[in-house]
């Protein structure tokens, strides 16, 4: 009970702040309702007193979330994190979409076999054509991507581990979870027919 809580409170959080969002585009203070996700915490009672001062400063930070958001950060590092101008353009790598029967591996998250439509969702907020029955293909997860599981028959994930958000949502659901398969969300194409088996931590790629 205390997870479905969680998650009803972290909707009904979004929704409130995503109506905040269009209510600051029809008035022009926002180019996009996402932009209410640039304020702080201690910005929200000023901004709701005076949204005009503080717009162009979320738009400058609108634009620099999405510079990196282009950006490929390093998987792997000693120390300090390399310099962000360093960092590989996402784009500047893609890997090759994969076929009717490939099966790409990566590490059981938890047990079941399922089959549905890859649905790959980059942005919690977005979730495309997400539909029950789908599974959900994702880079990485956290809280907010909660409610998206709700839906899901299976999950993959380009990153995780045995102790990661997405293993221990899967398992609490119910439903065959494999993460830590590089290249996921690039290699398995939007819409088509997957096979999820959790225990067996494969994916394998049926006909779209």
């Amino acid at each position: 009970r205390s997870k479905t809580n969680a998650v009803r409170f972290l909707q009904e959080t979004r929704v409130l702040l995503h109506e905040l969002g269009r209510r600051m585009v029809d008035r022009g203070h926002f180019d996009d309702l996402r932009d209410v996700g640039m304020l702080l915490a201690d910005e929200l009672d000023d901004f709701l007193v005076d949204p005009g001062a503080l717009a162009p400063e979320l738009r400058a930070r609108r634009a620099r979330y999405q510079e990196l958001a282009a950006l490929r950060p390093p998987f792997v590092f000693a120390g300090a994190p390399p310099p962000v101008d360093t960092w590989e353009r996402r784009d500047e790598h893609v890997e090759p979409l994969a076929g009717p029967g490939d099966v790409l591996g990566g590490i059981s998250g938890c047990p079941g076999r399922a089959t549905g439509r890859a649905r790959v969702v980059l942005d919690p907020s977005d979730p495309g054509a997400l539909a029950p029955g789908d599974v959900l293909v994702a880079p990485l997860t956290d809280p907010s991507w909660t409610p998206l599981f709700m839906a899901a028959s299976a999950v993959v994930v380009d990153v995780g581990a045995q102790l990661s958000h997405a293993i221990i949502v899967s398992r609490e659901l119910g439903i065959p979870c494999v993460v830590s398969v590089t290249g996921a969300t690039q290699r398995l194409p939007d819409g088509a027919v997957v096979t999820v088996d959790g225990t067996a931590g494969t994916v394998t790629v049926g006909d779209a």
